[in-house]
């Protein structure tokens, strides 16, 4: 848990995502290359996966990357609807 006036992190490793998720990194590289994982960001050459998009697909029940962007677009276009 952060501190007071401590900066939240919003988006995590690799390494960080292995803690997370209780697993080694070596298992986060092999599900990332398979499509287990939500698509990471590129910032430059790092890899790093929002942490809020995390937490959301694992209440989502973690599903493969190619459902979970399809989850993720339709999620999107409900809100769009809704807002109109």
């Amino acid at each position: 848990m952060p501190k007071p006036n401590e900066p939240v992190a919003l988006t995590v490793n690799a390494e960080q995502l292995a803690q997370m998720l209780g697993v080694s990194l070596r298992h986060i590289r092999r599900l990332d290359a398979n499509g287990s994982l939500p698509r990471p960001i590129r910032l430059g050459r790092a890899k790093r996966w929002p942490a809020e998009v995390i937490r959301e697909w694992l209440l989502a029940g973690s599903p493969p990357r190619k459902q979970w962007a399809a989850l993720q677009r339709g999620a999107s276009r409900k809100r769009v609807s809704h807002g109109s």
